[in-house]
């Protein structure tokens, strides 16, 4: 039996195989509002037959979004929109589990899109915004700095995300997942680089990660029960200086102690001045970290592509689940062609049973000799 294709319990959720479709932003929306782009982004990955589909970092506020561009869901109109798309992909795929990621961009924020060139749009100019931080550093050097967060600003992210996350209970989503990674707002606070406050939401990494608990306190006490919480975190932000591997931990266990129903364990985006060791699976050792120090499930990213490897670092224990993100929009049926390598099973639409290529025996659950 496939390690990979067995099922995966993350809090009250339980996951037909440990398959995760991270989230990918796609920079495709006006004033935060899901349109047609959605609709066909979201329902074809949903009928992908991965156990866990999350759907991009989603703002919780206009001026937490990366750029203009940005998904959202701090208004009515957003929530509908989103409303309408997921529809469409429950409509093709009524067992997919689908969850949201809600985040923040702090200093990173009032950006143009990668397509664009990714260069911060300065305030005063259209469609930009002043931006907000822990501390006010900006992220590269030239650009505006953010406003330093103050306890009514703070007050405010927070009933941002609560208000974001009781949308998306509305909207049916299965889990929801906190973005305290790739430099945005709340990994602004867990890093020495960009939280140097003197109060208690700074110094040591107790008071760095106080703002980000609160955050996820506040949602989880919001939330039903039966709709799991995790975060996903960067566990270094390779720069020194940095957030390092354990301080993360110490976030991890945390977390954990807070009700989080699992760790998407990620890397980076806080510093230019960052140096990765990009290569197949680089991020793996630091999902295998955090999964020594605690007792929920771990999903693992980062450039892994091929089902022999994502089987392996199931079945050796290096994380409980495999996450991917681009290779979802290069093979957007990975997890048919994984199950026919691993020979295992996956759910899949039956308009698209007979499409296993001639001689290879389809690997689709409910699928029966004859039906070619």
């Amino acid at each position: 039996m496939s390690a990979l294709f067995s099922p995966l319990q993350i809090g009250p959720l339980t996951l037909e195989n440990r398959i995760v479709i991270a989230p990918m932003c796609q920079y495709a929306v006006a004033g935060g509002t899901a349109g047609d782009w959605h609709k066909g982004h979201i329902g074809h990955l949903a009928m992908s037959g991965a156990g866990l589909f999350i759907i991009e970092a989603t703002a919780v506020s206009a001026e937490g979004r990366i750029s203009p561009q940005d998904l959202g869901l701090y208004s009515d109109e957003n929530e509908a929109g989103l409303a309408e798309a997921l529809a469409v992909a429950r409509a093709a795929a009524p067992d997919a589990a689908i969850a949201i990621q809600l985040g923040h961009a702090g200093r990173k924020a009032s950006s143009s899109s990668p397509f664009n060139g990714g260069a911060q749009i300065a305030p005063e100019e259209a469609d930009g915004w002043r931006t907000v931080a822990p501390s006010a550093i900006p992220h590269g050097e030239g650009e505006v700095p953010p406003l330093a967060l103050d306890e009514a600003g703070m007050a405010k992210v927070v009933a941002d995300f609560v208000k974001a996350a009781e949308r998306s209970v509305r909207l049916g989503f299965a889990g929801i997942e906190l973005h305290m990674a790739h430099g945005y707002l709340l990994h602004q606070f867990l890093s020495p680089l960009s939280n140097q406050r003197n109060d208690a939401y700074g110094g040591d990494i107790e008071g760095r990660m106080k703002f980000p608990l609160e955050v996820f306190a506040a949602v989880r006490a919001a939330v039903p029960d039966s709709v799991p919480i995790w975060a996903r975190l960067s566990a270094t932000d390779w720069a020194p200086g940095g957030l390092e591997v354990e301080e993360a931990i110490e976030v991890c266990k945390a977390l954990e102690a807070a009700g989080s129903a699992a760790i998407h364990v990620s890397s980076g985006g806080l510093s230019t001045a960052q140096e990765i060791p990009v290569g197949p699976g680089y991020q793996v050792h630091l999902a295998t970290a955090a999964k020594e120090a605690v007792n929920i499930p771990v999903m693992a990213v980062g450039l892994i592509t091929e089902p022999a490897e994502a089987e392996a670092i199931v079945a050796e224990g290096k994380a409980d689940a495999v996450a991917m993100a681009r290779a979802f929009l290069w093979n957007p049926r990975w997890p048919w062609h994984a199950a026919a390598e691993l020979g295992a099973k996956v759910a899949a639409p039956k308009q698209y049973w007979r499409s296993a290529p001639h001689g290879t025996q389809p690997p689709f659950r409910g699928f029966k000799h004859g039906q070619r």
